[in-house]
Order: structure tokens, then C-alpha cells, then sequence
């Protein structure tokens, strides 16, 4: 008989999980099928872009590297995702620019806001409302407002979904309601089988959780699945608060992978966690067989996370999905609630005291006056 676990017991995991991150997991397939009928609302008259940056900082940021991977072999228009306080010198009015802040209010964001209207960019802003929304309806650029009182981690759907359905309306991409029709049919299904109703025997994301529980996870992706796996490392982060790492295949192969040829007195630390498909390239598949076989030596746990579906969109959704409910599983064996941040929040108010985003704000009303 498998021994009893918390992740079985329902009242217990709403005792721990007090603000209930669980209902964002498990309700994932409809706030994808919300999220992708927004775009609707928008109304974008821009010209074809030479380039496309989509800034913004955490929770807000992961939609652009997603699609930085989803769009790599679609669109010859370079993709970039903008993590810092300004945008990369080759942005001008040929720059297409995402402006993404949950909040509306994040002071990196509001940076790069002003930083792309003082260079003209075309600016798309997406925020649950803030000064984000405020200055778009200010100057006149199309703002997606999407749903507030979520954690930001939360809304991934929202903050990523719209991205490949306004590419479409630029007439970059096509056929997204394909995929969007199958990636929220497969995340359905990996919602049920990995809901806090299934019991752990039956559950991968309970499994997974149990089996990772007191290591540091070094999570492994390749192709689409590179923002993927730092998507599933820093829900580690933030919902279980612990510590995570991830690296790309093939670039681990020169330099990760020798890490581990003498890693027998930190075997105990860790756990590698490596994405895989089907289809996978044999390149790729014969680079992970090798790189199984070097941890294995030093007897670290080793597990597998397989995509489900057919369409790019569809395999990395269900990835995430799985990643997103080991992260709370994860929480909840701890005995942590997943939700709050309390380190973000006492950064946040430290730096209220640089005046930074202050002085953003008011360069940014007065170039709303011009």
C-alpha cells in the first residue's frame, strides 16, 4: 500500500493553499479560451513590423519568451523579450512593442513605455488597468485590459494568448484558432488528469511533486520548450519558494553537462527534470539519452515531463500546465501557502524610496500633454 499523502487530502490542501493558486490550474482551459477571445475588443491599425519586443518584468515578461519560441520558425521578424528599464537601441517606429504589466503599475514597464514613446515605437499595452491603461487612453495607443485580482504568475493565459491572435491581425501568422481550439481541448484533459480530486497514484503532477520534494530541480528544455522550462523553474520559485534552475538543450551539452562528472557529493541536492516530445528532433533526442546517462552516474533523481497534442501551442501549454500544478503540489508538501511573495512585496517597497518610478510617471505625463 502506497503511504498517505497531504496532496490526498482535500481539506488539507485548502487549509495551505489558502488564496487557492490551485483554481487557476485547475481551470487553466477556460482562462485560455477568455483570453484569446479579448483580442476582439482591440482595435490595432498598425503597419507590418520589422521588429517586435515584448517587455515587461516576472509573471508579466514569460508571455514574450514564449513567443520568442512560438513565432522562431513562423515569422522572419525578430522577436525579443525586454526584461530591463529600456528598450535595445535598435527599437525605433519600425518596432512593434508589447508593453506588459499585470499591475499597470510596474516601475520597469513604465519605463520602457516612455522610452518607446519618445521613440516613436508602435505601442501595444496589456495590463488589468494601472497607469498602463491610463496613459494608453492618454495617448491614444490600444491597450488590452485584461482580468485584475489574480496573481500575476496567474495570468499567463491572459498575458500570452492575445500576443499570437494581435501577431494574426497583423497578418504575421495565421491559422491561431487552430491551434487555440486544441491547446484548450488538450489542457482540459491535463487539468482532469492532474486535478487535486485524482489521487497521487494516478496523478503525474502529484507524483512528480512528491518524488522532487527537498531538491533544488534543474529543469531541462529544448526548442519550444526553452521559456518553457523557465516557466516551470520559476513556479518552483514562487509558488513553492524554493530554488530552481533551468538550461536549454542543446547549449547545456557545452557547459551544463560537465557539471555533472564528478556531482556525486551534491547528488543528494538535486533533481533534473527534462522535457520531452514525441516528435523530438533525433539530434535533440539522442542529446538527452547521453545527458540521462551523466546524471545518472551520480545517482541524481531523473524524471520526464512528456507534451501532449499536436500544435506548438497545444505541447507547450501542457507542459506548463503539469509545471504549474507540481509547483503548488510542491507548496502545499511544504506547508506553504503558494500565493503570497513576500520578498517581491518588501523589494518593491524599498525601492518606492529611490523615486524612480515616481519621476517615470511624471516624464510620462508631461509627454502625454504634448
Amino acid at each position: 500500500m502506497p503511504k498517505p499523502t497531504v496532496l490526498d487530502d482535500l481539506e488539507k490542501i485548502r487549509k495551505i493553499d489558502k488564496s487557492n493558486m490551485l483554481s487557476f490550474c485547475t481551470e487553466t482551459s477556460k482562462h485560455y479560451g477568455d483570453a484569446a477571445k479579448l483580442v476582439k475588443r482591440v482595435t490595432i491599425d498598425y503597419p507590418r513590423p520589422r521588429a517586435i519586443v515584448v517587455a515587461g518584468m516576472g509573471g508579466s515578461a514569460i508571455g514574450g519568451e514564449l513567443l520568442k519560441d512560438w513565432t522562431r520558425d513562423r515569422i522572419a521578424v525578430p522577436v525579443e523579450a525586454c526584461r530591463e528599464y529600456s528598450l535595445p537601441k535598435y527599437a525605433d517606429k519600425n518596432t512593434l512593442v508589447f508593453v506588459v504589466s499585470y499591475s499597470g503599475e510596474t516601475e520597469e514597464t513604465l519605463s520602457v513605455l516612455r522610452d518607446a514613446i519618445k521613440r516613436k515605437c508602435m505601442i501595444i499595452g496589456v495590463s488589468s488597468g494601472g497607469k498602463l491603461q491610463e496613459f494608453a487612453a492618454k495617448m491614444g495607443f490600444p491597450h488590452l485590459l485584461v482580468p485584475s485580482g489574480m496573481a500575476p504568475r496567474a495570468t499567463l493565459p491572459y498575458l500570452f494568448m492575445p500576443l499570437p491572435k494581435i501577431l494574426e491581425k497583423l497578418g504575421l501568422v495565421s491559422e491561431v484558432d487552430v491551434e487555440v481550439s486544441e491547446t484548450i481541448r488538450i489542457l482540459k484533459q491535463t487539468t482532469a488528469e492532474n486535478s487535486p480530486e485524482r489521487q497521487a497514484t494516478s496523478n503525474f503532477s502529484k507524483t512528480l511533486a512528491l518524488n522532487i520534494n527537498g531538491t533544488v530541480p534543474a529543469v531541462y528544455g529544448f526548442g519550444i520548450y526553452r521559456a518553457v522550462a523557465q516557466r516551470f523553474k520559476t513556479q518552483i520559485n514562487e509558488n513553492s519558494k524554493s530554488p530552481a534552475k533551468w538550461e536549454c538543450f542543446p547549449e547545456l551539452n557545452h557547459n551544463e553537462i560537465v557539471g555533472w562528472e564528478a556531482g556525486k557529493e551534491f547528488a543528494g541536492c538535486f533533481s533534473v527534470i527534462f522535457i520531452r516530445e514525441a516528435e523530438e528532433p533525433i539530434e535533440i533526442s539522442e542529446r538527452i539519452e547521453f545527458t540521462k546517462e551523466v546524471v545518472c552516474q551520480n545517482h541524481v533523481r531523473l524524471f520526464e515531463v512528456w507534451s501532449k497534442g499536436k500544435s506548438s501551442l497545444a505541447k507547450m501549454s501542457s507542459v506548463i500546465c503539469m509545471g504549474d500544478f507540481t509547483s503548488v503540489y510542491l507548496a502545499v508538501l511544504r506547508g506553504i501557502d503558494p500565493t503570497p511573495v513576500k520578498t517581491i512585496v518588501l523589494l518593491k517597497e524599498r525601492l518606492k524610496k529611490t523615486g524612480v518610478r515616481e519621476k517615470v510617471v511624471r516624464e510620462l505625463e508631461k509627454l502625454a500633454k504634448k
